[in-house]
């Protein structure tokens, strides 16, 4: 019988670890860096493929799936919500960043599972037509897949008249940080092709990040943007963007 093969490394040579301490030491420096501009850089170069991989090894590793989104899709979500997550990891508390941001893929990912087996639970397959109320025959009827090349081009044209909008806005906000919160909006809008993983959890992470504004501050500037948009709106005439 042959023995276990044993593998003897090189003096000095490392392992190649997807997430290591060189990682970790990029998450402390974005942590601490003021600038935005650095602050994206340092998470694309040396910390974004470190979530990739680690979101992809779990996935595999505990067979994650969703009936509802594919794999790239599920690996974007949890991608997104380890970079949300970014700020609450705390050197200074002893826990390696590889140890905290495995635990939080790993709960996000079994929620995620979760949420969509009990959402499939309450569907009614198409495949059964028969089993459809009647309501629900009647949305299937109206449910358009594919949006019509004027809905395609008016959708296209919204952006502008957004940007607008917020133009106009501006001069009825006085609070600082809700001009800044607009700002940031107003940022997005502008740079929204070159934007990934746009969804809305990562709407309000970018907003965040691009304002500098806490959480708290954050939120209370958007339910003054939200009622001033409201009222402005009403004037179909001016403001006819969503109708």
């Amino acid at each position: 019988m042959k023995g276990k093969k044993i593998i003897r490394r090189k003096p000095g040579k490392k392992r190649n670890m997807y997430f290591n301490m060189d990682t970790q030491a990029a998450i402390v420096k974005y942590q601490v860096e003021d600038s935005l501009k650095t602050k994206l850089l340092i998470y694309e170069k040396d910390v974004l493929p470190a979530f990739q991989k680690l979101s992809e090894s779990l996935i595999f590793t505990y067979k994650f799936n969703s009936p509802f989104s594919n794999f790239d899709e599920l690996k974007a979500d949890c991608v997104t919500f380890l970079y949300e997550s970014i700020h609450k990891w705390k050197e200074e508390k002893g826990t390696k960043a590889y140890s905290y941001f495995n635990v939080v893929a790993k709960n996000w990912l079994i929620n995620a599972t979760r949420k969509h087996k009990k959402i499939r639970n309450r569907q009614v397959s198409i495949d059964d037509p028969h089993g459809l109320t009647v309501a629900q025959s009647i949305m299937l009827e109206n449910h358009q897949i594919v949006k019509s090349p004027d809905e395609l081009l008016m959708m296209k044209a919204q952006r502008t008249r957004i940007l607008a909008l917020l133009e106009d806005m501006r001069v009825k906000l006085t609070n600082e940080n809700e001009l800044i919160c607009l700002q940031a909006i107003e940022t997005l809008f502008t740079n929204i092709e070159d934007l990934e993983l746009l969804n809305k959890r990562a709407v309000l992470v970018y907003i965040r990040e691009i304002s500098g504004l806490d959480k708290k501050s954050m939120s209370k500037s958007l339910s003054v943007i939200r009622r001033k948009y409201r009222e402005m709106t009403g004037d179909a005439d001016n403001y006819d963007i969503f109708f």
